[in-house]
């Protein structure tokens, strides 16, 4: 890897900005978003015709069999994916915002080399804080902000992006978020669930035909659900040919090298908000005209999400700043080989919500060593996944089946140590942390952890020593939980006491006088949000009768108008009621007015 103090850096892509920028090559990074890896034909996908679009361009690409994110959760991945370092050196470890950040992000390594950069989806995801000195944010075209689940959306803001570029006479860096396949999933039609929804996939699976990954299990529950997420899937394919097709007829096609991946898994129980391999293997495929062979696979070497930035700053030439975590694959994508890429450190230490479950993972190609310092035996694991319905027909199951009782406490409680035969057991179904035969390949691996830990100067490397230790594993915790609490609280505090008082009258919430089991219960947010706001989001969440949250959507809007915001109720929900909460605003802790509503009697 090329290193490179900060400001000869900057000498030298100013240096290449100013004599070689027309020579270079544009770039198209496209993202999906909570899609596993398995979930597309071209890596094996059980289901038949979820991915063709993304097939057709695999044929024509490079793919790589062995590639993760670092974490399993939206804002960390991406910072880690644009950055090149790990969560612990950018200080991006959760759903917050670094305000001087002292790494330089992939806007400010492209625009001084020359580039028109500009972002399409996840704006706030994807840097240390936003609004961020993108050239253009391509979420809003003519003052209106693209629907996230629209293909045709998708087409534009890629056209305008090299129509932009094209004006201001640089090579692009187009970074196109796709929304789908993360939650509100697709889910009306040949499913039988009624929740409105206008953006309507090219193909929509049936419950009948999915594949059940086998980190989960067969219900009717499940199934829906995951024909829900198959056919958002489908939709996501549909949105990426739509880029394609502006990519095609902007005639730059030849001239760009597109790169393809998803953030993390999929967002249900043992894939997102996790470190298991289905949590961070994604489905990495990149295509250098020229330069990869159509249909390649590359099924030796790891690669992650950090060996990003090192490998476009070589593409183009130029040198490397300090600290980068991650190493250029550059010479991987001429069919060369590479050494020392047997394995991916792997982080978590966040949720959106603010809550520290942190763990870390070392993955090699046929193994994976977990450590988890939270897993006391009486904390309980918080991950957005826990509002699914399969989560929820998890629980109930484990009423009266052991075996699913078995499989839910670990999932809440888990183990500070996992060891797994990924290559037999890529589900992460037999924990072989205290099997004697596999002792040679847990050391190797917790010495990997090890040197990752050193090297990234990661701030669990003291308790991971003391690991056998459980008051210095809950002492860490502590720590980091109070850190990310008194964070919390500071941004809470810093809004003024009288800011909610103008904005009392910005929504209502109308909601039917009866929910039924097994049907859509639909919430209508009639809102009146004046100018100077914007474009905010409101955050719907409904709760069962004791409180605890069901499932929660979040919707923009602006001005006057109202959103239909659908919940679909499992045949299986206990509860005598439902309570509806809404607020609007980024996130809680800094929300504009919150209201609540209820209850409301659950009938069959």
């Amino acid at each position: 890897m090329k290193r490179f103090p900060a400001l000869l850096f900057l000498i030298s892509l100013t240096f290449l900005r100013c004599e070689g920028a027309a020579g270079l090559p544009h770039f198209l990074i496209i993202t999906v978003d909570d899609m596993n890896c398995d979930s597309v034909g071209a890596f094996g996908c059980q289901l038949p015709d979820t991915t063709p679009n993304i097939d057709r361009f695999a044929a024509t690409a490079m793919r790589f069999q062995h590639a993760h994110v670092q974490v399993g959760n939206c804002f960390p991945s991406r910072n880690v994916l644009l950055s090149g370092r790990y969560p612990h050196n950018t200080g991006v470890e959760g759903f917050y915002q670094i305000r001087q950040p002292q790494h330089p992000h992939l806007v400010d390594m492209l625009q001084q080399a020359g580039y028109f950069v500009a972002i399409r989806g996840k704006a706030t995801h994807s840097t240390p804080f936003h609004p961020y000195h993108w050239d253009a944010d391509l979420s809003v075209l003519e003052g209106k902000k693209q629907d996230i689940k629209n293909a045709d959306s998708y087409y534009r803001s890629t056209k305008t992006g090299i129509a932009l570029a094209q004006e201001a006479e640089k090579p692009f860096c187009l970074n196109v978020n796709i929304s789908d396949p993360h939650k509100p999933f697709y889910a009306q039609g040949k499913q039988g669930a009624t929740v409105p929804d206008s953006n309507v996939p090219s193909r929509v699976f049936t419950a009948e035909e999915v594949p059940i990954p086998g980190f989960l299990f067969d219900h009717p529950d499940v199934r829906k659900e995951l024909a829900h997420y198959y056919s958002s899937v489908r939709r996501a394919d549909d949105c990426f040919a739509a880029v394609m097709r502006a990519l095609e007829e902007s005639g730059e096609a030849e001239r760009t090298i597109v790169v393809f991946l998803s953030d993390h898994g999929m967002p249900l129980p043992f894939a997102k908000t996790a470190l298991w391999h289905h949590s961070t293997h994604t489905p990495w495929i990149m295509r250098w005209p020229g330069v990869t062979k159509a249909g390649s696979v590359d099924s030796e070497h790891m690669i992650s999400a950090v060996d990003l930035m090192p490998t476009l700053l070589d593409i183009i030439g130029a040198d490397h700043p300090d600290g980068f975590d991650g190493r250029s694959f550059e010479t991987l994508l001429r069919g060369e080989d590479q050494d020392d890429r047997g394995s991916v450190y792997k982080v978590y230490n966040e949720n959106s919500g603010g809550n520290r479950s942190p763990m870390r993972s070392v993955e090699s190609k046929k193994f994976g060593y977990l450590f988890n310092p939270w897993s006391d035996g009486t904390r309980v694991f918080k991950t957005a996944t826990t509002g699914t319905v399969t989560y929820r027909t998890m629980k109930k199951l484990a009423e009266s089946d052991a075996r699913m009782a078995a499989r839910l406490e670990f999932f809440n409680r888990g183990v500070p140590e996992e060891f797994y035969d990924y290559g037999n057991d890529p589900d992460a179904l037999h924990n072989l942390i205290n099997d004697p035969r596999y002792a040679p390949q847990i050391a190797e691996h917790r010495a990997r952890m090890l040197r990752y830990m050193e090297e990234s100067g990661d701030h669990m490397l003291d308790v991971f020593r003391h690991r056998e230790d459980a008051a210095a594993r809950a002492a860490y915790v502590e720590q980091v939980q109070a850190e990310a609490d008194a964070r919390r609280k500071k941004k809470k505090a810093a809004q003024p006491p009288s800011a909610k008082k103008q904005y009392r009258n910005l929504f209502q919430l109308t909601i039917p006088e009866q929910a039924h089991r097994g049907q859509a219960f639909v919430v209508t947010v009639k809102h009146r949000l004046p100018a100077a706001l914007g474009t905010q989001q409101f955050h719907v969440t409904l709760k069962d009768a004791a409180g605890k949250r069901i499932e929660r959507v979040v919707e923009s809007a602006k001005g006057r108008g109202q959103l239909a915001v659908s919940f679909a109720l499992a045949s299986e929900l206990e509860s005598a009621s439902l309570r509806v909460s809404a607020f609007v605003g980024k996130d809680y802790a800094t929300n504009l007015l919150h209201k609540t509503e209820g209850p409301v009697p659950l009938v069959d």
